[in-house]
């Protein structure tokens, strides 16, 4: 009987898997595989049972049952007598662009290390290219990637009203998506807060109709409430519909969250304030609450690991193994509804198991991913997928013509010597942005770097008329004369940011970003003097994570002769040096007011309160 391939998810094939396992599992066809193993651990009950075997049928596990146990017939057999199977680690949220890898290289990175399946939250590259959003995700796996990606299109394409992108997608767009790919479950974190309570924002009509298209093809609305800390506000956020919430960072906010219904996302540098909170208080049922890298940079997953590193930390903070393991299985998989995928070790789901030496540790020897041995201990032995992106995908860059210093110029009013201007720093979270009164020299608005005020930019890369916004911010930035940097990284809407002592330096690190296709580039003392490709997307590299590691090391190396300034009372959230944390200081959802984005029709000068739709002058 000729089968599916079984890679990407489709109605019509699985009734066919299905019919097979069946008869498989009767015993009545052969099976591909079985696993013999010490114990396995049944996440539905929480129970281990002893000496176990898992019998598989292509992708698929058809049977399990004590050692010996299955009465039909079985092409192979292979034992882990003194290993401990659990079911392969999901991710409930996870931008795989952050890793800045592409598919195929995140799953060599990351199925090592257990994780076998993603929910990938993809308003990263749908900002830049949104109509191919799910090509480019279903990719790696028609190519034969062990690694499941279940695609959640993003309510923040484009991230605000403000904004423009790559990508516009609304009503039509979301609900076509559910209808067409059994492998899109949800709808990415709703991070506008304004646009879903406020009617009079022009982004409400577009967010309800994402919300709305969702709940019509019974998909997943997932919600992103950064700063809600008020009761009313945050049953406002569940009355709305938005199931979970990733943006937790102390205790009381996730007690309030799971008093109130929502799907509770731990994000790691947060256990250590959450979890042994909510052991004291006693929580009985861990069953909504899940573990989420959210972004992770493919160096920090080298020295850190990836979703075995969330569960090792949770672990660590005084969480049973066995409910740790549950908040990396089955509990994200319940909450995105493909728990008959993945998020258990049982029939009909995906045969993903990971073998544990150590289970406190999480101690992995090997990992299978649909019925194949895809790594010894941290080693990848899957399947060598290799892409050619297309163009769609790689030349993403559209500045449209060569930036100048005059580009980046902050023109003041005739006949002024100084001029007030507005002041952000990065993360200014503040109701209102700062004012200091600038020079003015030969009719331009100048830098005071006395004062450790810089010069920021945003440029537009997608409509190819060259469109910059600048203005001045303090606190951060390089302190040697003629330097610069930028990067295509821009949380969320990924414009190009660039911040530098000098606007010709500023200009000509733009402009050798374009001619790389996207990434860093760093200008010091007026010459460029490292850089490093992500040439998918201006996001992501098609290397492998070692590559790509050694690249950003030896850009970290030159970068760390530059002089960064640097201002303790106004920084509190990253540290002295190289200012890699500015890739999310263009963020424009909640806790966000005044944020500087590329010029828009709504937004001519860039500068707008995304929380009132107020814009005002960048100076005065």
């Amino acid at each position: 009987m000729s089968l599916p391939d079984d890679l990407v998810l489709s109605s019509a094939d699985e009734v066919k898997i299905r019919q097979h396992l069946l008869l498989v599992s009767l015993g009545k066809r052969p099976a591909d595989l079985a696993i013999e193993v010490g114990r396995l651990l049944a996440v539905h009950a929480n129970e281990w049972l002893e000496g176990q075997e898992i019998v598989i049928a292509g992708r698929r596990i058809a049977y399990i049952g004590p050692i010996g146990s299955y009465r039909g017939d079985v092409k192979k057999r292979v034992s882990y007598p003194d290993l401990s199977a659990v079911p392969g680690f999901g991710e409930v949220h996870k931008h795989i662009e952050s890793t800045h890898l592409t598919p195929e290289f995140e799953a060599e990175l990351v199925l090592p290390r257990g994780n076998t399946w993603t929910c990938e939250a993809s308003h990263e590259f749908a900002n830049v290219n949104g109509p191919k959003n799910i090509e480019f995700w279903e990719k790696a796996r028609r190519a034969g990637s062990p690694l499941k990606i279940f695609i959640q299109p993003g309510s923040a394409v484009p991230p605000s009203a403000w904004e423009q992108s790559g990508g516009y997608y609304g009503y039509g767009e979301q609900k076509q998506f559910l209808a067409e790919a059994l492998s899109v479950t949800s709808l990415d974190e709703v991070m506008d807060w304004p646009s879903v309570w406020d009617p009079s924002n022009p982004g409400y009509a577009r967010m309800w109709g994402m919300i709305g298209a969702t709940f019509e093809m019974r998909g997943v609305v997932e919600g992103h409430g950064s700063g809600l800390t008020d009761p009313h506000d945050i049953s406002a956020f569940a009355a709305a519909g938005l199931s979970s919430d990733h943006e937790v960072w102390a205790l009381d906010e996730a007690w309030d969250r799971l008093m109130r219904g929502l799907f509770t996302e731990l994000r790691p540098f947060s256990y250590d304030a959450i979890i042994p909170g909510l052991i004291e208080r006693g929580l009985k049922d861990w069953s909504n609450i899940a573990f989420t890298t959210d972004d992770r940079s493919a160096t920090d997953t080298l020295k850190d690991g990836a979703a075995d590193h969330n569960v090792r930390h949770a672990i660590h903070y005084g969480l049973a193994p066995e409910i740790a393991i549950q908040c990396a299985t089955i509990n994200p998989a319940r909450h995105m509804r493909i728990d008959q995928w993945v998020g258990s070790i049982t029939p009909g789901r995906y045969a993903d198991i990971v073998l544990l030496r150590d289970v406190e540790a999480v101690d992995i020897a090997h990992v299978y991913a649909d019925g194949q041995l895809v790594s010894e201990n941290k080693s990848y032995i899957g399947p060598d997928m290799r892409i050619n992106w297309p163009d769609w995908a790689s030349g993403t860059i559209n500045i449209g013509r060569e930036l100048t210093a005059v580009d980046f110029a902050i023109k003041a009013d005739p006949g002024r010597e100084t001029m007030q201007a507005a002041i952000l720093r990065p993360f200014h979270w503040n109701e209102d942005f700062l004012v200091e009164q600038l020079p003015v020299i030969d009719g331009e608005v100048q830098r005071a770097p006395e004062r450790l005020i810089t010069k920021w930019s945003m440029i537009d890369r997608y409509r190819g008329d060259g469109a910059v916004a600048s203005m001045f911010w303090i606190g951060v930035g390089p302190s040697d004369p003629e330097t610069a940097l930028c990067c295509s990284v821009a949380h969320d809407s990924h414009n190009i940011w660039c911040i530098g002592s000098s606007d010709a330096a500023m200009a000509k690190a733009v402009n050798r970003l374009a001619e790389i296709d996207g990434g860093w580039v760093l200008v010091h003392r007026g010459e460029v003097v490292a850089e490093v490709r992500l040439e998918i997307a201006g996001l992501m590299t098609a290397r492998p994570a070692d590559a790509f590691d050694e690249d950003m090391q030896a850009f970290l190396s030159r970068a760390a002769e530059v002089d960064w300034v640097y201002a303790p009372a106004a920084m509190n959230r990253w540290k002295p040096g190289f200012p890699e944390f500015l890739i999310f200081a263009t963020l424009t959802c909640a806790p966000w007011r005044w944020v500087l984005v590329a010029p828009s029709a709504l937004c001519p000068e860039g500068f707008v309160n995304v929380q009132t739709g107020e814009t005002h002058r960048i100076v005065w």
